[in-house]
């Protein structure tokens, strides 16, 4: 029989249709081959209530919790009280709690997954220390709130720059007393190894990959623009703040010089949730905001370009992975690239500012640069670098390879 192991994430790791859910879903799926799963998680979308059984029924045991984002707000301000981070109470469950105290004891549990931080405090304390602990941080978000901090002003600015102070004090915690300390990308892990030197041998960087099969260029995707374009397209959740930042920046600073230029373009922001800074673009000409798609692989496959212009990122950005498993040329600007091994100017275009977007776009669409030759080589460096069945194995490593036994 497959050892049980304990699977907690902060959302639900089903479907694999966002940034933080891919990857969560490819490494539950790659340990419950290996592993009896017992999945503690949350849903904060009510149409993930929908999906859950699916994932339920590959599972030996589950606490699936509900959390309002309204309410959960409202709790994290505990921490200002409590000295806390603001993340910690906002995942603060006592029924979840108790049910990991239970299962662990119960079922005999010796190994635990942890996907992000916020969880991590429900396999924390002296009495979890004999579980092999991996937590899995993704991104240094201690990092992220302070170039929020970084671009806000008034009271926030304060919040924002104690949340990464105290943030940061929880991701060292974590990286000493846990097994296991993963990052998205060595890059991302190299941050977190200068920010912690003293538990610079418990971090380590395991990168994001992309399923190949579902973004095969060579399907035959349906088209679903309309008009002959040229068609833009940025894709994410849009209801995240640097996905917010980064559309608006390019809505105002990019887009319009490249209309004058190609009257015919359109930019598309494909993604669910778009916050009412979002809905507002798609009041503009040439603007079309989707809002949640059923799949963005066709989104990807007739688009003229994708555009990532992040200007506050942490990690590695799935949407430009999937445009480049969808051979289509990316524009990105440095700080999206961050832990991609991709080459400027051969497999991505990299522009920071708005006349260099402006100018390599124009260059793209006019035929200066062949899209398709730059599509090609960006698809043949997702197959070499990031194909999640290269990626998963390193897991064994932080496990001892236990999890083999009876696989």
């Amino acid at each position: 029989m497959r050892p049980p192991l304990l699977f907690l994430s902060h959302r639900i790791p089903y479907p694999p249709d966002k940034g933080d859910k891919i990857r969560s879903y490819h490494i539950f799926d790659y340990l419950a081959q290996r592993y009896r799963i017992f999945l503690g998680t949350f849903i904060d979308d009510p149409i993930d209530w929908e999906r859950a059984e699916a994932l339920q029924a590959r599972c030996a045991g589950h606490c699936i919790r509900p959390l309002d984002g309204r309410l959960a707000r409202l709790r994290s301000l505990r921490g200002l009280l409590t000295g806390e981070p603001l993340t910690l109470p906002y995942y603060r469950d006592r029924i979840l709690a108790q049910w990991v105290a239970e299962t662990v004891a119960r079922e005999g549990i010796g190994h635990a997954m942890v996907y992000s931080s916020g969880v991590a405090q429900f396999i924390d304390g002296p009495r979890f220390r004999h579980l092999v602990r991996v937590v899995d941080l993704v991104d240094v978000d201690s990092d992220k709130w302070r170039q929020y901090a970084r671009r806000t002003r008034g009271p926030a600015r304060w919040i924002y720059a104690r949340e990464a102070r105290r943030l940061l004090e929880v991701e060292r915690g974590l990286a000493a007393r846990f097994d296991a300390t993963l990052l998205v990308s060595e890059a991302e892990a190299d941050l977190l190894r200068r920010l912690a030197p003293e538990v610079a041998d418990r971090i380590h960087g395991l990168s994001n990959g992309v399923d190949l099969d579902a973004y095969d260029p060579t399907r035959s995707w349906e088209n679903p623009y309309q008009g002959p374009g040229p068609h833009l397209v940025f894709t994410g959740a849009m209801d995240y703040r640097p996905n917010i930042d980064a559309v608006t920046w390019f809505a105002d600073e990019v887009l319009p010089e490249v209309q004058r230029r190609h009257p015919g373009a359109w930019f598309h922001i494909v993604g669910s949730r778009p916050a009412e800074a979002v809905q507002a673009l798609a009041g503009r000409p040439g603007i079309q905001v989707t809002g949640r798609v059923p799949e963005v692989q066709p989104w990807l496959a007739h688009a003229d370009a994708v555009v990532a212009p992040m200007r506050i990122a942490r990690g590695i950005q799935n949407k430009v992975l999937e445009g480049m498993a969808m051979a289509r040329p990316v524009v990105v600007t440095a700080m999206g690239l961050e832990g991609i091994d991709a080459v400027p100017g051969e497999e991505v275009l990299v522009a920071d500012d708005a006349a260099t977007q402006i100018q390599l776009l124009d260059d793209l669409l006019a035929g200066r640069i062949d899209g398709r030759a730059l599509g090609a080589a960006a698809r043949r460096r997702v197959e070499r670098s990031y194909a999640w069945s290269s990626t998963l194995p390193l897991l064994d490593r932080w496990f001892d390879g236990r999890g083999r036994e009876g696989a």
